[in-house]
């Protein structure tokens, strides 16, 4: 059994994958993606479910006396639920569970057939893909709980932004043509009507 795992189909959000931000002020700098995992997908859920326990597993075995909370915290969260902080979950996350995972070093981007993505454009809050995340347990001054850090990203195909806009070459064929020209000839009366 094994801490990394390679998930299912997910759809990525509030993708920070290119460079690092923090999240609050004066925490690090960290690339990281929120993944949006469908309920249904019952294989990737076990996987992340066992390594989950694997993470558990190896801290003890590590740190010999010590023990772990019955209600540790986790990063997987019920999208049809509460935020940890009370908010609610946008609508994206219905019917999905929701995982932020980071990393301080830049995560491997490719496409399906495994060719580096180098253009921030092509991934976005909306598209979908693979996640590579390695499960551990953080004990920070008394603070326990299980995360994940990213290894690497696989794009599968676009989706629906869920904030802002993709352009595509395809929405430039609006069948707009160039009046430039009768536009700077156009009198007032002619623009205004």
């Amino acid at each position: 059994m094994s801490t990394q795992i390679t998930t299912g189909k997910v759809r990525f959000s509030y993708c920070s994958l290119f460079e690092p931000k923090a999240t609050a002020d004066g925490s690090q700098e960290k690339y990281s993606v929120t993944l949006l995992i469908d309920k249904g997908d019952k294989f990737t859920i076990q996987k992340i479910k066992s390594a989950i326990a694997e993470a558990k597993q190896n801290y003890l075995q590590k740190n010999s006396g010590k023990r772990l909370p019955s209600d540790l915290k986790t990063t997987l969260h019920d999208g049809d639920g509460e935020r940890p902080n009370g908010g609610d979950f946008g609508p994206e996350c219905e019917g999905c569970y929701v995982m932020t995972v980071s990393s301080k070093n830049k995560p491997v981007l490719v496409d399906k057939n495994k060719t580096p993505i180098i253009d921030p454009q092509e991934l976005y809050s909306g598209c979908y893909g693979r996640a590579i995340i390695n499960f551990y347990v953080y004990d920070t001054n008394g603070n326990k709980g299980v995360s994940a850090g990213l290894n690497g990203i696989m794009k599968l195909h676009d989706g629906e932004p869920l904030s802002g806009g993709v352009v595509t070459d395809s929405d430039w064929d609006d069948g707009w043509e160039d009046d430039t020209e009768d536009f700077m000839n156009a009198g007032d009366d002619d623009l205004l009507g």
